[in-house]
């Protein structure tokens, strides 16, 4: 019943601000539109908690600078990842896959929010000029931008390859990147009905400064991300920390599942 009351809340909520965003696409700037999203993000939140049971919480935020750019490197376990972040940081345009371009009513609520779609159907060609396009435009803008580094949802206690889109937009940019952990997948898994009670967190990370090697700067990202990640889970569970299990891709319109690093070591 919980999680029904949910979808029927997510529903309701998600048409009615979509509708209320399009009117201000006639606003000239972003600003309103952006205004209406944050709402949006917030009111979700408040569903989360009164109708599917999970709190949710933000920590760390004395790591976000004050003032100017930088690029949020988030956890993504699950679909609602999306609303705790947005909520907490003013000025925050993100990168999706051009999947929600598609959806009704959001093509231009994206583009006006100043959204990187990257071009998933065009081949890796197209997809790396879209990230391009993408990155000049945020920097340009003085733009915060949060990006999800393994591309794909994953279940909790396992993790994806990070991709070096993040280091390309870290590297063109030079700004600091804020890697984000989060346990949001234990009571909200990838995109699942089912909700868990519970208390959901994120967590605002140390900043790495621009400047550094690809290889290094990769290294650093995942491991703050996926050990904190899997502190905050052993917290929740009150059990100690999983190492994360890596798993494969994968396919396009399937969710990552456990049993696809069994199938991937076989």
């Amino acid at each position: 019943m919980r999680s029904f009351l949910f979808a029927i809340a997510y529903w309701s909520l998600s048409v009615c601000y979509a509708l209320i965003a399009l009117v201000t696409l006639i606003i000239p700037g972003r600003a309103a539109t952006t205004f209406i999203i944050r709402s949006y993000s917030r009111a979700m939140r408040l569903a989360l908690r009164i109708f599917a049971g999970i709190r949710t919480s933000a920590h760390g935020h004395a790591n976000l600078p004050e003032t100017g750019a930088y690029i949020v490197a988030a956890k993504h376990q699950s679909w609602g990842d999306g609303f705790l972040s947005y909520s907490e940081i003013p000025g925050l345009v993100f990168v999706t896959g051009d999947h929600l371009e598609k959806l009704p009513l959001i093509g231009g609520i994206l583009r006006k929010l100043g959204a990187i779609v990257i071009d998933t159907c065009g081949g890796g060609a197209r997809k790396a000029a879209s990230l391009s396009e993408g990155i000049a435009r945020a920097k340009a803008n003085g733009d915060r931008v949060l990006i999800y580094p393994e591309g794909h949802l994953a279940p909790v206690d396992h993790k994806m390859r990070y991709k070096a889109g993040v280091w390309h937009m870290y590297e063109e940019m030079q700004v600091p990147v804020i890697p984000v952990a989060t346990n949001l997948g234990l009571f909200w898994a990838q995109t699942a009905h089912k909700k868990t009670k519970g208390h959901a967190k994120i967590e605002f990370l140390e900043p790495i400064p621009p400047g550094l090697p690809k290889d290094r700067f990769m290294d650093l990202l995942e491991t703050r991300i996926e050990t904190r990640t899997a502190e905050l889970v052993s917290e929740a569970r009150s059990t100690p920390p999983i190492n994360a299990i890596l798993l494969p891709d994968p396919e396009q319109g399937t969710p990552a599942r456990p049993e696809h690093a069994r199938n991937a070591s076989a």
